[in-house]
C-alpha cells in the first residue's frame, strides 16, 4: 500500500510533508525546478514506504493511504503515480 496526496493540497502545497518523509518520495519540493507550474504535491507509489509520517505533518488532511481514498478523490491515485512517470528522464 502507499499513501496518496488529494484534493486538500491543492493551492496549499505545505511542504510539511517533504520534510518528514524519510525516503524523498513528496515531490515537488520548494527547491524543485517545476515547484511553481504544479498546483499541488505528489507521493511516488514506487518509493513510498508506508511510514504514515506524511500524514501526520500535513496540515490539510490532504494524504490518505491507497486503500482509503474517497470516491471522489481516485483519480489523484493516478494523479500522483502520473507525476512521478513524466519524471523519468
Amino acid at each position: 500500500m502507499t499513501y496518496v496526496i488529494n484534493e486538500p493540497c491543492i493551492g496549499v502545497k505545505d511542504a510539511s510533508c517533504t520534510e518528514v518523509c524519510p525516503v524523498d518520495c513528496i515531490h515537488p519540493t520548494p527547491t524543485d525546478p517545476d515547484w511553481e507550474e504544479q498546483e499541488q504535491l505528489y507521493i511516488d507509489p514506487e518509493e513510498c514506504i508506508d511510514c504514515d509520517a506524511c500524514v501526520e505533518a500535513c496540515p490539510v488532511d490532504a494524504i490518505t493511504a491507497e486503500d482509503a481514498v474517497p470516491p471522489e478523490w481516485h483519480s489523484y491515485i493516478e494523479k500522483n503515480a502520473a507525476y512521478y512517470r513524466s519524471r523519468v528522464p
